[in-house]
C-alpha cells in the first residue's frame, strides 16, 4: 500500500446563521469549495479526480441527494467523476479525508477530493411521515439545525439530553470553571483575529461569488472575559456554558486534495503533508465531549510517534468546556504545552459549519505545519452521540523541517 498525502485544502469563509451566506444553497457553497479548490491547481485535468468524499450532517434540504454529487456537477467537473456523500455528524469532512485516504492508499484512485458543506441556516423545519394517509391529531415541526430530533423512544434518556447539558456534566465530572472556559473562548477570538490580520488565512480561503465576505463572521476581536462574564448560562440556570463559550451556528464549505506520492506529477505541485495516523473512538452519546483524548491517542499509535513528539493540534472548538477536558487529558499523557492548540484560534471564534469542520481543522493543521516548519500534528473532532475522530500529519513540504 502507498502512502496518502494533503496537497491542497481550502475553504470558504464562515458566516453565521443568518448571516453573509444565509441565501446561498449549500450544493452551491460546496461547489465553490470545490472549483476553489481545484482552480489552485491548473496543471490537474478535472477528470483525473477519481473520486469525490463529501462530508454533510443534516441533509435534510437542499443538501439532499447526494450533495457531493450535487457538488461535483454544479462545479463543472466531468459527469464522469463519481462522489459520494458520508455523514458522521460534526466529524463527516474529516470522515471523507480519512476515507479518500484509504483510496489513495489502496490504489483505487490516485487523486481525491474530500470535503464537507453545512448551512445550518438553510437546515429546514421537518414532520414525521404518517404511517397511513390523513391521521388524525396534530403534528409538530421539528428543526434540523442541530442536535437530537425525532428520537427513538427505546433510547435511554440519560442518552438524549442536548449538547449543552452533556457538556454540563463534562464540566462537573472535571471540575472545569466558567472562568476557565471564559478564558479558552477569548484566547480564540484573539488568535483568531490576530491570524486573519497577519494573512495567515489569506491562502485558505477562497471567496463566495456574489457574497460580500472577505473573512469568518463571527470572530469577535474585542472579547473579554468580563464581557463573556455578563451572559447567561444556555442549558441550567446554574450552568457554565453560555453563547460566549461555545461554538456557534455557522454555513460554510471546506474541501481537500488528497493524492499518492506519484500523483504529484498529475497534480503539478508537491504535496504538504502525510496522513500517517487515523483514529476513532466511541463511548457514551452523552460523553461525546470526551471522545478526541482517545481518537488522537489512536492516531499516534498507528503514526509510531508520541504526544511528546507533536508540535501543533487543531482540536474542534464545539465547547470551551470539552476542549479544555480534552487538552488536559493530552498533557497528562505527554503534550507538553496546551499552548499548541489552535494557535490560529478554533471555532468558538470561527465557527462550526458541522459538515465542514473537520476539512477545516485538518486544512488549518496542514498549512500550520508548512507555515511553522513543525514535523509533526494533530487534527481532532468531537461528534455528537458518542464519537471522535482523529488524523495525524507529518509534514512533507519543501521547508525544512526538524529531523526525527
Amino acid at each position: 500500500m502507498s502512502d496518502s498525502y494533503i496537497y491542497d485544502a481550502v475553504r470558504t469563509p464562515f458566516g453565521r446563521f443568518g448571516g453573509a451566506l444565509a441565501a446561498v444553497r449549500p450544493d452551491d457553497l460546496a461547489a465553490t469549495a470545490i472549483t476553489g479548490l481545484l482552480g489552485r491547481s491548473p496543471g490537474l485535468d478535472p477528470a483525473g479526480v477519481g473520486e469525490v468524499v463529501w462530508g454533510n450532517a443534516n441533509g435534510a434540504g437542499e443538501d439532499n441527494r447526494n450533495v457531493g454529487r450535487m457538488a461535483v456537477l454544479l462545479a463543472g467537473m466531468p459527469t464522469s467523476v463519481p462522489a459520494n456523500t458520508v455523514n458522521r455528524l460534526c466529524g463527516s469532512s474529516l470522515d471523507a479525508a480519512m476515507a479518500a485516504s484509504r483510496i489513495v492508499e489502496t490504489g483505487d484512485a490516485e487523486v481525491v477530493v474530500a470535503g464537507g458543506v453545512e448551512s445550518m441556516t438553510r437546515a429546514p423545519w421537518v414532520l414525521p411521515k404518517p404511517s397511513r394517509a390523513f391521521p388524525a391529531g396534530n403534528v409538530t415541526a421539528v428543526s434540523t439545525t442541530l442536535g437530537w430530533r425525532l428520537v427513538n423512544e427505546r433510547m435511554p434518556a440519560e442518552w438524549t439530553v442536548s449538547l449543552g447539558e452533556a457538556n454540563e456534566q463534562l464540566a462537573d465530572r472535571f471540575g472545569i470553571s466558567r472562568e476557565r472556559q471564559d478564558e479558552f473562548a477569548v484566547r480564540s477570538h484573539r488568535l483568531a483575529a490576530q491570524a486573519w490580520d497577519e494573512g495567515f488565512y489569506a491562502d485558505l480561503v477562497v471567496p463566495v461569488d456574489g457574497v460580500d465576505l472577505d473573512r469568518d463572521e463571527g470572530i469577535r476581536p474585542g472579547s473579554t472575559v468580563e464581557k463573556l462574564a455578563g451572559l447567561k448560562p444556555a442549558f441550567r440556570s446554574d450552568g457554565t456554558i453560555t453563547a460566549g463559550n461555545a461554538s456557534p451556528l455557522n454555513d460554510g464549505a471546506s474541501a481537500v486534495l488528497i493524492g499518492s506520492d506519484a500523483a504529484a506529477a498529475t497534480i503539478g505541485r508537491d504535496p504538504v503533508a502525510r496522513i500517517a495516523g487515523r483514529g476513532a473512538h466511541a463511548l457514551d452519546p452523552q460523553d461525546f465531549g470526551y471522545a478526541p483524548v482517545e481518537a488522537a491517542n489512536r492516531a499516534l499509535h498507528r503514526a509510531g510517534i508520541t504526544w511528546s513528539d507533536v508540535e501543533a493540534v487543531e482540536l474542534n472548538e464545539a465547547f470551551a468546556v470539552q476542549s479544555l477536558a480534552c487538552v488536559d487529558a493530552w498533557l497528562k499523557e505527554g503534550l507538553v504545552d496546551a499552548e499548541v492548540v489552535n494557535t490560529r484560534g478554533g471555532a468558538i471564534a470561527i465557527g462550526h459549519p458541522l459538515g465542514a469542520s473537520g476539512g477545516r481543522i485538518l486544512g488549518t493543521l496542514a498549512h500550520r505545519l508548512r507555515t511553522d516548519r513543525q514535523r509533526w500534528g494533530v487534527a481532532a473532532i468531537c461528534i455528537g452521540v458518542g464519537q471522535a475522530l482523529a488524523v495525524v500529519l507529518e509534514n512533507v513540504s519543501s521547508d525544512e523541517v526538524p529531523s526525527a
